[in-house]
């Protein structure tokens, strides 16, 4: 099948350093490829050399002929003095607001990023990046498309917009590489995964599991990996099959030398242990809201609410986007007074409020200089770190840590706003959108530290597995003036939103063959999780009988006959884990 791009033998540098060196690969129709790697490493270079927005240096791209393709980086602008309807629906030739009302993907479209929400007749140029950003992913996505070449859609969405962003890619079965440090997103979505590193791309069959599970394999082999880089990777493996069962598209008897490297990792944080620390850090009391009210204009966003946030707690506060999350991020942090009621806060708190803005450093000022401002040396639960060390863990190697402020992306600064914050040796952290312009091995960092950190948390993202991995429970905001406890998490968050949206737009009659439908589906997939349920007990159980015969053939090895009996039934064994494994992973589809 011919591929819709071809990249071949190709390289680009800026300046003199070469960020994509003889590189090959191609982009088949219906592939979902995630694109990874180190910030400054290559990823929008390589989006931007393959969707023909910068010319390669050497070697050659080539197109299908005719292809239909989006793209929307950081660079992507709308036409000044547009609005959103002249941006999205003017290239469909939609004119009336029924015409879209009736367009079964437009209407799906203009509602899953809440661009009605911004107006249809609003001018583009007074927004915000961010309602750029999901402007231009909208006029995107409307049309009819073999390609589309994304980077860091998931930025400016909240966590219900990431949902259905992936949703929505999964069901147009439209051609996708995407740029994301969304592992979440990543894992769900992709079905091929790319790392940028060293000018090269190294290329994984399936999402996020499997690329953790491909670099744990690569650190088990290549001993000249660096250790810590390694030991990163098999924390993450330990975690990624403590939760629910990986979305990993490999068999397990593929993977069982990677999950030897986890067979002695420790639970990511003891919690008992932290908890009875954080008590003797910060006492009994630390942020309390006491029948609070606050809003923002005329909608309220806490009426007369009392919120205790205890010694030790990890909290994942959730909700649209606009629903207040970053003000009462605010109000507890004590940077805004509330309305009505108090807010009282312990003695002994040492806050850090890590905000969605960048403060502004000296630029001739170094990183280093900028860390070392803060404290020379800092303790982080049990880790013992200097100020060079920290600032290593969050991206600035070595060579790195004399570079002038004035010369940091982005990026590096947020980085750097969060190493100063950790510098400060806070008892409560208070972090809004932490993740932003954070690439994947720094977000591992952050979560390594975070894990022994003796501390309360709470964190505002719409990264859905930053809040699994960190938080021990979630709170939502509704829009009813309450901060609501989901037992369930962010799937009961999900849930939950989908009914109130259900409930609020009017019912349409079903067909009752599509009654019947919806039933079949969902009988189909509790089916399928039984007899995965099933399949999974037979395969563990056909694994040890496996790792029996193993044993039983290294005692008998002088022993000819025995040899080949046991050698004969452990062939039939592998044969019949094999066809079992395999019929799990038809199921596993359907069973999602």
């Amino acid at each position: 099948m011919t591929n819709l791009v071809n990249l071949e033998n190709v390289s680009k540098s800026f300046g003199v350093r070469p960020l994509l060196d003889g590189v090959s690969l191609g982009v088949g129709r219906g592939d979902r490829i995630g694109v990874v790697g180190l910030n400054g490493g290559g990823k929008t270079t390589l989006l931007e050399v393959l969707a023909g927005l910068e010319p390669a240096d050497e070697g050659r791209v080539s197109r299908v002929r005719d292809l239909r393709m989006a793209v929307v980086t950081q660079r992507t602008e709308l036409a000044p003095g547009s609005t959103v309807r002249n941006a999205v629906l003017d290239p469909l030739g939609i004119t009336e607001d029924h015409q879209w009302a009736a367009d079964p993907r437009a209407r799906s479209i203009l509602t899953g990023l809440e661009i009605t929400t911004l107006g249809l007749d609003s001018p583009v140029d007074t927004m915000s990046g961010g309602e750029r950003r999901r402007v231009a992913l909208a006029a995107a996505l409307v049309r009819e498309l073999d390609l589309v070449v994304l980077d860091e859609p998931t930025n400016h969405l909240d966590v219900e917009g990431v949902q259905w962003l992936a949703d929505h890619l999964i069901s147009r079965g439209t051609a996708l590489v995407v740029v994301t440090h969304d592992r979440w997103f990543l894992d769900t979505v992709c079905s091929r995964t790319w790392e940028v590193v060293g000018g090269q791309v190294e290329q994984y069959e399936g999402g996020y599991a499997d690329w953790i599970y491909a670099r744990a394999e690569r650190a088990r082999l290549a001993d000249t990996l660096e250790e810590k880089r390694r030991n990163l990777a098999r924390k993450e493996l330990a975690w990624l099959r403590r939760g629910a069962p990986a979305r990993t598209s490999k068999p397990r008897y593929r993977i069982d030398a990677a999950e030897a490297l986890i067979a002695d990792v420790p639970p990511p944080r003891d919690n008992v242990e932290l908890l009875a620390f954080a008590k003797r850090r910060l006492g009994r009391t630390v942020v309390e809201l006491e029948d609070v009210s606050i809003s923002a204009g005329d909608k309220p966003i806490l009426d007369r609410e009392t919120w205790r946030i205890g010694p030790g707690d990890r909290v994942g506060l959730v909700g649209v986007n606009g629903s207040g999350k970053t003000t009462v991020l605010r109000l507890l942090a004590g940077d805004s007074e509330p309305q009505a009621g108090k807010r009282i806060q312990g003695q002994t708190v040492r806050l850090a409020h890590l905000t969605q803005e960048l403060h502004e450093l000296p630029p001739q000022l170094r990183v280093l200089e900028a860390v070392e401002e803060i404290a020379r040396r800092v303790t982080l639960g049990k880790q013992d770190l200097s100020a060079s060390q920290l600032a290593e863990r969050f991206g600035f190697p070595a060579n790195k840590q004399w570079t002038p402020i004035g010369d940091l992306s982005g990026g590096e600064r947020r980085r750097l706003q969060l190493a100063r914050l950790l510098m400060a040796e806070p008892n409560v952290l208070l972090l809004d959108e932490p993740t932003n312009d954070l690439d994947i091995d720094t977000l591992q960092q952050l979560e390594d530290l975070l894990d022994s950190w003796p501390g309360t948390i709470v964190v505002v993202s719409h990264d859905r597995y930053l809040v699994e991995r960190v938080c021990d429970r979630v709170v939502a905001l509704f829009g009813d003036g309450k901060v609501t406890h989901l037992v369930g998490g962010i799937e009961e968050y999900l849930t939950r939103r989908a009914a109130s949206l259900a409930a609020a737009s009017p019912a349409k009659p079903q067909p009752a063959a599509a009654a019947t439908a919806v039933k079949v589906n969902a009988a189909d997939r509790r089916a399928a999780q039984k007899e995965l349920a099933r399949l999974e007990r037979q395969v563990e159980t056909l694994a040890k009988k496996e790792a029996t015969l193993h044993a039983a053939l290294a005692e008998a090895a002088t022993d000819a006959a025995k040899l080949l009996e046991l050698d004969a039934e452990l062939r039939s064994v592998v044969a019949t884990k094999d066809e079992l494994e395999q019929r799990w992973l038809e199921l596993a589809d359907t069973a999602e």
